[in-house]
């Protein structure tokens, strides 16, 4: 079912259809998108989820595996843009490693999300490869 290896130091937080919220032992969240269409209340739910533990741990950083992820649909993009992301404006800036969707519209669907994010204090990086998104993820502040 999983898309990536699933590291034994992973601890799994929460799952729902969206996907799975999986807490990291070096400090951040992974934030893996399954496959398929979404139900935004699931979204707003998973999302939702994804800050309580942030907030919980006292973390700014996550690793976003969207690469299965079908494109956000423009009542996800609004709902993230008005409630994720603004609520993520804390004195401390989120850091954001984000591995790319491999479908074309995934990836234009985030690079309008992105441009939002600029704006709301979260600091996001795109990337191809898990390596170089978990190297620059630990070598943020």
């Amino acid at each position: 079912m999983s898309h990536s290896p699933v590291h034994p130091q992973l601890r799994l937080y929460f799952e729902n259809p969206v996907g799975r919220l999986l807490e990291h032992p070096d400090g951040y969240l992974v934030v893996q998108y399954n496959a398929g269409k979404r139900k935004l209340e699931e979204l707003k739910t998973f999302l939702t989820q994804a800050s309580t533990l942030l907030q919980q741990r006292n973390w700014h950083k996550l690793l976003g595996d969207q690469r299965v992820m079908a494109a956000f649909t423009e009542a996800e993009r609004v709902w993230i843009t008005e409630n994720w992301l603004t609520r993520s404006t804390t004195a401390h800036p989120y850091y954001g490693a984000v591995l790319l969707a491999h479908d074309v519209f995934a990836r234009l669907a985030m690079n309008l999300v992105m441009n939002e994010a600029r704006e709301s204090g979260l600091v996001y990086r795109l990337f191809e490869d898990e390596n170089a998104a978990v190297a620059w993820l630990l070598q943020v502040p």
